[in-house]
């Protein structure tokens, strides 16, 4: 058996904590089956955002008539569009991999591990023990309990990643982030989508007027029904057909599609590595449990990023990996604020949010709230765009930014301002006192601010 002072599980945000434990000069191992880099760079956020911003230049297009451009998409090369995603996927990680097998210091256990007794891994067959382990081992697609779903092949969003010709129609399970980003990809490439959402709204964790103004623009280009639950599956002539069920109605309907993708969600691989063994407790959904420092239930044990199931993102995830290493290598006691984890959607259009959603705020906070149309500034007027807007929330004594929510062209960028805002000082006064350029978009931000109301 090999003892380490650090063992890693992950090399997605694990390897920002290699390199601090590295660099500190602790015997550290690093453990992951692969592929190397995560969630975040081969079936996450890097390759669905490759395959996104071709989809925005063709819905972009499209729309063009109602600046007097009437352009044509003739032609879209789905296969050039996938291979070039994954050709860049792939060199990127065989440049990480090579990293991690080169660096000096650093025992890379390439392989499927699980935990066989306290802090000790059989890894490969080769049993390792650390004085101090950090789980960051992601999370896969969870797979809902359909009748029937074992019986065909299904999409999830890391297949898909695999595909070279478009499927001609697709049913999407599902109707968070994954499943309104693929369903905008594929109606763009021109599949057509049909979308069913268990719950009453599309990303139901926003302002319920994003999803409002999401799921109109969606409409235009897909079929999407909310409050609609799958409830099986079977092969038919030409594909598959899911059976779902009308919440408004109790009426069960039939749609078919030539394949379906399941986007309903992630589930922690904490159950793969088999923590029980090693004295860590999971939650009833699978995730790890740990307090406000990432500790778990196991002395000298934390985990981090989708592991357990916070905010699950990979800005956060290498956020907390500095937080970890302080507490776990340090001693340090620093708590994650996750109210100042953004967070964006790239449907089309595209969302962005940080801090509390306006019921959120009220339940703790006289506020005021703000809102702005893109329209109400030249640029927006500039676009054409009567629908898209921003939303400031503020605690109303402090002026505390609680929260801020934007859907339209350039939303991930536009809010970037408040995040600032809110890591400096928490107060509004930066955006006050700051200049913004005319006539340009982030004048929404200030547009938003003057609207400033107690809410009705």
């Amino acid at each position: 058996m090999k003892d380490y002072e650090v063992i890693v599980i992950g090399s997605g945000a694990g390897s920002v904590l290699v390199e601090e434990t590295l660099s500190h000069g602790l015997k550290t191992a690093l453990v992951d089956k692969g592929p190397t880099g995560g969630t975040c760079l081969n079936v996450g956020c890097i390759p669905t955002k490759m395959i996104v911003f071709p989809a925005d230049r063709i819905v972009e297009m499209q729309e063009a008539r109602k600046h007097g451009i009437h352009a044509e998409v003739k032609n879209i090369d789905f296969a050039g569009i996938m291979e070039r995603m994954r050709m860049k996927i792939g060199s990127s990680r065989g440049r990480m991999r090579q990293g991690i097998k080169q660096t000096e210091g650093l025992d890379f256990y390439e392989t499927e591990a699980h935990f066989v007794e306290d802090y000790t891994l059989d890894a490969g067959g080769e049993k390792i023990r650390g004085k101090k382990i950090f789980i960051v081992s992601g999370a896969r697609p969870s797979i809902p309990h359909l009748k029937g779903i074992d019986g065909i092949d299904y999409l999830t969003n890391e297949s898909a990643l695999d595909l070279t010709s478009k499927p001609e129609s697709l049913i999407i399970i599902g109707g968070g982030y994954i499943a309104v980003e693929f369903g905008h990809f594929f109606a763009a490439m021109g599949t057509e989508v049909t979308l069913l959402q268990k719950a009453r709204r599309l990303i139901k964790e926003e302002e319920p007027e994003i999803c409002a103004h999401l799921e109109r623009k969606m409409q235009e280009r897909m079929t999407v029904h909310t409050h609609t639950e799958a409830l099986e599956t079977e092969r038919v002539d030409g594909g598959v057909q899911v059976t779902a069920e009308d919440g408004d109605t109790g009426e069960l309907k039939q749609y078919q599609a030539e394949q379906i993708l399941i986007g309903a969600g992630r589930r922690s691989n904490a159950d793969l590595l088999k923590v029980e063994n090693s004295g860590v407790q999971t939650d009833e959904r699978g995730y790890i449990i740990v307090d406000n420092f990432f500790k778990t239930s196991k002395t000298n044990i934390w985990a981090f990023g989708d592991a357990v199931g916070r905010k699950m993102f990979r800005h956060a995830a290498n956020h907390e990996a500095q937080i970890v290493f302080q507490n776990g290598i340090h001693g340090d006691k620093i708590e994650m604020d996750f109210n100042k984890v953004p967070h964006a959607v790239f449907s089309y259009p595209p969302v962005a949010s940080v801090g509390m959603t306006e019921a959120e705020a009220q339940k703790g906070h006289d506020v005021l709230v703000g809102k702005a149309m893109y329209s109400d500034v030249a640029k927006g007027e500039a676009m054409h765009d009567e629908d898209s807007f921003a939303k400031m929330i503020l605690e109303k004594k402090t002026g505390k930014i609680l929260g801020c929510h934007i859907i339209g062209p350039h939303a991930p960028i536009l809010i970037q301002e408040v995040i600032n805002a809110m890591t400096v000082g928490e107060t509004v006064l930066p955006l006050i006192q700051g200049m913004r350029i005319h006539p340009a978009l982030p004048e929404v931000i200030g547009a938003a601010l003057g609207n400033l109301r107690e809410p009705s």
